[in-house]
């Protein structure tokens, strides 16, 4: 199956600051394209305002209605799309340096990750409609006005709109932990309890560990059974979490700390910044010194 790379449309009710594709807001979606696609840069927040639709998300069967939203992540594919004849939705995409842009990375787990990959569509109840409602309108009210702190204004409130998310996902979470504890003979549990594990010492080696085999010998299993259950329940790579942590890392480092390339590449545990330079290349399609210089802030 040929995979389309998914952008953000242009046209009516789709608004964005000045031509950039960092952060695009969409209205009155209502309807979705054939085919499979696979976003490259952009994660989506889909709030379904009307109707059904119903997709393959990473090969697993996902079915939306009328208030429920609907969280994409970045590399993840969709396809035999399905939908009602009132379908409509809105949509918010945005890159990862927009996530760094409004500050919110940090507070963004690996925990948090793992919900999202497991539970990418949230029924919102109706304080939680009203609430998104609102700040969706607001946000598309601002970012349509000229003034010369619109970016900041519109950054401000996609920042407070994924705080909100996340306390939603969140609450979630609480919900199914308490759900797991009654649950002790559910033969996928120990699974679960092991990729959580997996996760935490991901967030906690904060990029200094890279290889597959350290984390399994660490989790007392198999590099092999740590690939299966990470496939069998999340239909991702353990190399893929490494990596989104090791990015986070070494962006952190890059906008935020003054460290030399030297010393980030010693922190990081890479063997030399030519290493460093050519991971960075690869990875964030930049150089590290070209990264600093287009984002750094300074500390």
């Amino acid at each position: 199956m040929d995979i389309q790379d998914l952008k953000p449309r242009r046209g009516d009710d789709t608004y964005r600051i000045g031509d950039s594709e960092d952060l695009v807001v969409m209205e009155n979606i209502g309807t979705i394209p054939t085919g499979g696609m696979c976003s490259q840069n952009h994660g989506i927040i889909f709030f379904c305002t009307e109707g059904r639709a119903q997709f393959e998300y990473d090969g697993n069967v996902v079915q939306i209605q009328k208030n429920d939203m609907f969280l994409y992540m970045v590399h993840s594919t969709m396809c035999n799309f399905l939908t009602s004849p009132d379908f409509n939705c809105r949509q918010i995409w945005f890159t990862r340096s927009e996530l760094w842009n409004i500050e919110i990375y940090n507070l963004i787990s690996l925990a948090d990750m793992s919900l999202l990959k497991l539970h990418p569509v949230v029924h919102l109840n109706d304080d939680d409609i009203k609430l998104c409602d609102t700040y969706f309108q607001l946000l598309c009210s601002r970012i349509k006005s000229s003034s010369a702190l619109t970016s900041y204004i519109v950054r401000s409130l996609l920042g407070t709109i994924m705080l909100e998310i996340l306390s939603i996902m969140r609450r979630i979470s609480e919900r199914a932990v308490e759900e797991n504890q009654q649950e002790e003979l559910n033969p996928n549990l120990h699974k679960k309890r092991i990729i959580d594990k997996f996760m935490r010492l991901v967030e906690e080696s904060d990029g200094r560990i890279r290889k597959v085999d350290e984390f399994a010998t660490r989790l007392n299993i198999t590099p092999k059974y740590l690939s299966t259950i990470l496939k069998e329940v999340m239909n991702r790579r353990p190399s893929t979490y490494i990596q989104l942590y090791t990015l986070k890392a070494i962006e952190y480092r890059l906008r935020f700390t003054d460290m030399t390339m030297q010393e980030i590449s010693n922190d990081l545990n890479f063997p030399n910044p030519s290493f460093f330079g050519k991971y960075c290349k690869e990875h964030l399609g930049m150089t590290p010194l070209g990264y600093r210089m287009k984002y750094h802030k300074g500390t």
